[in-house]
């Protein structure tokens, strides 16, 4: 796919990655009890490149019958073989997932971008090698999960019922699988219907790393097979990333239940920049937090708050990077903003630009030529934005910045916290001391300072109010998965 970019000084050459090493199956069947299984309806439907609209994959649609059968293989594991394994043991066939997952990383990494729509760049050197890094980091505590909880006699929960978006559809199932394997727990896990692929890929690892049968089982379909996991009876565990409304139907569906969940839900996170801030690395930190990952992140710094006086400077560095991004074909190296992720996903973003615009606030996009197919949304900020305007309270899930202004501390504290949701927040400041004082006040369960979109499987990560409840990656994602 050729386009023209736009930048302010040259063009660069196309650098595409060879979309034909990625090994992409015409059909799919479920991953059930260690074998490739049909759906008992022998429905499938199609999974297809967001920067092409072409078809990449047939995939199965799970039915109730089919999470009834990984459900039922996952029991089996759990009370058999993987329930009585030794954590050194478990540790091994952890750690060999990892190795494989590196040694096949640039395949990964290809059907994540062709799949998802996300750039190369964001896949080859973000997703795959952290999704990699969580398994390593959870075989080495396999065995010992004493000295993780000292003093405290723990066990496992039984089967995980795991439900992960498209954003990070990779990264996301490292997230829930690796702690559950360490723990001593079973999984079904469901993937989301549009980037079903790496999930798919990663059972292929799963089965040459030797695990015994149905001790990881993958249902592929929509909401209705993502509900059915949540709701069957011999789930012990519920994992969800996703939206804060799905969050908050999945807490009245295992309400007077004995399940255990954690939910990682959505997402506004604030970005600010005071006076004293490196501003050059700020506004990097601005293009990395909300156009490099064309916003598809619940952690996305979609709103910026900028001290009044250093506004100016800031907008103007901002714009004039801006112009500078690559928005093109998510295989090309250069690329900076990929295709989103699917047509509804881009039908809501233009619905939010159309009402930043009748809510009073200025638009800015930098000029550049969009491919003539797929779904494109153009890097977008808005200046001017009320703290009542949809594009500053509502999660968009796009490429899409909201911009205020502030004088004081305390004015930015209240305004930051001014969301129902709780997930993330970054401080720009050459001040130490203001840092804390900020990330203290904020009300997000991580807080980046002077970086942003920083993450790392030994530190937790979640949210509190509308973004959820529990932590992944650290000790406390173990935690997660352990009865006390």
């Amino acid at each position: 796919m050729a386009t023209k970019q736009k930048t302010l000084e040259w063009e660069y050459a196309p650098a595409p990655e060879a979309a034909k090493i990625a090994k992409v199956a015409k059909r799919y069947g479920h991953f059930i009890n260690g074998k490739w299984t049909a759906p008992s309806s022998g429905d499938y439907f199609r999974t297809t490149n967001p920067a092409t609209n072409k078809k990449l994959s047939e995939v199965a649609d799970g039915s109730a019958a089919d999470v009834n059968a990984a459900v039922k293989a996952a029991r089996v594991a759990y009370e058999g073989p993987w329930g009585k394994m030794s954590g050194r043991e478990r540790g091994k066939y952890i750690f060999r997932i990892a190795r494989l997952m590196q040694e096949r990383a640039r395949e990964f990494a290809i059907i994540e971008t062709l799949d998802g729509g996300k750039p190369i760049r964001e896949s080859r050197d973000i997703d795959v090698p952290l999704a990699a890094n969580h398994f390593f980091y959870n075989a080495g505590w396999a065995d010992k999960l004493e000295y993780a909880f000292p003093n405290r006699k723990v066990s496992s929960l039984g089967v995980a019922g795991q439900v992960i978006p498209w954003n990070f559809p990779l990264l996301m199932a490292a997230w829930k699988i690796a702690p559950a394997l360490a723990t001593g727990n079973t999984v079904v896990l469901k993937p989301a219907e549009t980037t079903p692929l790496t999930a798919l890929k990663l059972a292929e690892i799963i089965a040459d790393s030797g695990l015994p049968d149905g001790v990881v089982n993958i249902v592929t379909g929509a909401g209705e097979t993502g509900a059915a996991i949540v709701n069957h009876p011999d789930v012990n565990k519920v994992a969800f990333t996703g939206s804060t409304g799905v969050g908050k139907l999945i807490q009245k569906s295992i309400a007077g239940t004995d399940k255990r969940a954690t939910l990682e839900l959505g997402g506004k996170a604030a970005n600010i920049i005071l006076e004293d801030a490196a501003i050059d690395q700020a506004v990097e930190g601005i293009v990395n937090g909300i156009y490099f990952n064309q916003g598809h992140v619940c952690c996305a710094g979609s709103r910026l708050f900028v001290q009044e006086t250093v506004f100016e400077e800031v907008m103007w560095k901002l714009k004039r990077r801006m112009e500078t991004l690559i928005v093109g074909d998510p295989l090309d190296k250069n690329t900076d903003v990929g295709a989103i992720n699917s047509k509804e996903q881009l039908k809501t973003i233009q619905k939010y630009l159309k009402a930043g615009v009748e809510d009073g606030a200025e638009m800015f996009q930098p000029k550049c030529d969009l491919p003539s197919t797929g779904n494109w949304c153009s890097p977008t900020v808005f200046t001017n934005v009320a703290q009542s305007s949809r594009i500053a309270q509502e999660e968009i899930f796009g490429p899409v910045l909201a911009v205020q202004t502030f004088r004081t501390v305390p004015e930015v504290i209240e305004k930051a916290n001014n969301t129902p949701y709780g997930l993330s927040a970054g401080v720009w400041s050459d001040k130490g001391a203001r840092l804390f004082q900020i990330s203290n006040a904020l009300e997000a369960g991580v807080v980046w300072g002077n970086t942003y979109n920083q993450f790392d499987p030994a530190s937790p990560f979640g949210g509190y109010k509308e973004s959820g409840f529990g932590r992944e990656g650290g000790l406390h994602g173990l935690a997660a998965y352990l009865d006390f």
